[in-house]
């Protein structure tokens, strides 16, 4: 008070009142910037333990980050879906670190530490198999760089806790962990939401949206993922501004189809981006999928197995999902040109190319996913029918993969029923139960054609995947050595 008094005096302006980002930093380093200060009300403070955080569910990498970077003179916290998910009494699987120590200071403490990023830089910091995500807390900023529809093309501007707070894009995401101390701090409301499930945005949803349009689809996300309303306010601008999604490059796009793919409620997430219309922005398909005979239960079937499988914390594979997603538009096109008069295998590979060349306008699937997609597809012909080249799909390198699908379009009803039990009698049975299963007359073909042998010729003996082999003509090459799980 007496320095007021005389400040007021002598007529000198009263400093900024608000707290300074780190004690330790006494000169701001390059790309340290505070934005206007917020009229928020002051942040609540609570015990983790009060409101049900059990601290051995934190990941021990994330604490042990935090508990370094604090010993370095940093504050540090876990922030975002880690602690969202311990409030509601989840199981968290995701658990990322703010601090006020910049990407520099962070690499500096640590022994396996590297910078990542362009247009947000973040540390990971790596403990044996783990990965922390650590970043800076991110300014307020007002003359930020950005695109003409208002998308942030450069943000390696940081500030204090509470501007990173507001950076943030939901209140339930702008949570605060202290693991050492066992505090949780909540600057704008994030507990309060989290009892009543509402989803809010931080800021006015529109111009967040415009920062990044993949808030939309996060939006859609963690209402499917966690059964919350989403504040009207929040949802009303997202089908007015679906378009921007268009200038969100590709594979940031891929990335977070992914995780609404593997989120545990897939199509729960579908259906929700179909009435958002968000689809179009990236699987533009959708429509056409579920529309199609069997389309929209063969889709069902898919990501039912998929969320029992993230339920259950077991393994998933990303070219299943995204074969399954697009396989009825590929069995479409198929189906027409075989209908034209090509044959089954050419058919079949030029309607995997124009679906393929179709989704790729919207979403670029990576490369590697399209690989194991393209092998699942190419698969199918073989199951159609039954015979002694079974022999050679057990061995397929995908044989599993491409099983489980066709098991999928007998569930659909697009397969005969007894097509998928000779195949599952077929994979479990000994030596000699299939020797007798490949002596039964084999099952009509979809078409009702039955299976016509053709007769060995001398120079074509011993090739694979050719006319007069056991494998099934244009069939691809087995992979060697590898029998089926």
């Amino acid at each position: 008070m007496i320095f007021a008094f005389f400040r007021r005096l002598l007529g000198r302006p009263a400093p900024d009142a608000a707290p300074v980002a780190n004690p330790s930093d006494r000169t701001a380093p390059p790309g340290r910037a505070r934005g206007p200060r917020n009229k928020a009300p002051a942040p609540r403070t609570w015990k983790g333990a009060e409101l049900g955080i059990r601290r051995e569910q934190i990941s021990q990498a994330a604490i042990r980050t935090c508990e370094i970077l604090q010993r370095g003179g940093f504050k540090a916290y876990v922030v975002g879906g880690g602690v969202r998910d311990s409030l509601l009494g989840l199981q968290p699987k995701d658990f990322d670190v703010a601090t006020d120590a910049t990407p520099e200071e962070v690499q500096a403490l640590f022994r396996r530490a590297r910078i990542i990023g362009r247009r947000f830089k973040i540390v990971h910091v790596m403990f044996g198999r783990e990965t922390i995500e650590t970043s800076t807390f991110r300014a307020l900023q007002t003359d930020a760089e950005t695109d003409e529809h208002g998308r942030v093309l450069r943000d390696n501007v940081y500030g204090s806790q509470h501007d990173d707070a507001l950076r943030r894009d939901f209140t339930v995401n702008a949570l605060y962990y202290d693991p050492i101390a066992d505090v949780v701090i909540d600057e704008l409301g994030g507990v309060q939401d989290l009892r009543a499930k509402v989803l809010r945005m931080i800021g006015d949803p529109a111009t967040r949206y415009r920062e990044d349009p993949v808030r939309m689809l996060r939006t859609v996300r963690f209402a499917s993922k966690l059964g919350f309303a989403v504040d009207p306010a929040t949802l009303a601008p997202i089908r007015g501004l679906a378009d921007l999604l268009e200038n969100v490059p590709s594979a940031r796009l891929f990335d977070e189809m992914l995780k609404l793919l593997e989120s545990g409620h897939a199509m729960a997430c579908l259906r929700r981006l179909r009435e958002e219309g968000l689809h179009h922005g990236v699987l533009p398909l959708l429509d056409v999928i579920l529309e199609q005979p069997h389309g929209e239960r063969f889709v069902e079937l898919a990501l039912a197995q998929t969320d029992e499988r993230v339920r259950a914390g077991k393994s998933i594979s990303p070219g299943f999902l995204f074969a399954s997603l697009l396989w009825q538009r590929v069995a479409d096109r198929w189906q027409a040109r075989r209908e034209a008069g090509e044959h089954t295998i050419p058919a079949l590979m030029q309607a995997m190319d124009t679906v393929l060349d179709e989704q790729a306008e919207k979403l670029a699937i990576q490369r590697r996913f399209i690989a194991d997609m393209r092998e699942i597809w190419g698969l199918q012909p073989r199951f159609d029918r039954t015979g002694r080249s079974a022999v050679r799909v057990l061995e397929h390198l995908r044989f599993r993969a491409g099983y489980d699908f066709m098991l999928l379009r007998v569930q659909a009803g697009e397969l005969p029923a007894e097509v998928g039990q000779w195949w599952q009698d077929f994979v479990e049975a000994d030596p000699a139960a299939r020797e007798a299963l490949l002596a039964r007359t084999p099952v009509e073909s979809r078409s009702g054609t039955p299976r016509r042998r053709r007769r060995r010729s001398s120079n074509r003996k011993g090739r694979t995947g050719e006319a007069g082999s056991d494998a099934a003509p244009g069939a691809p090459a087995a992979g060697p050595g590898h029998a089926p799980d």
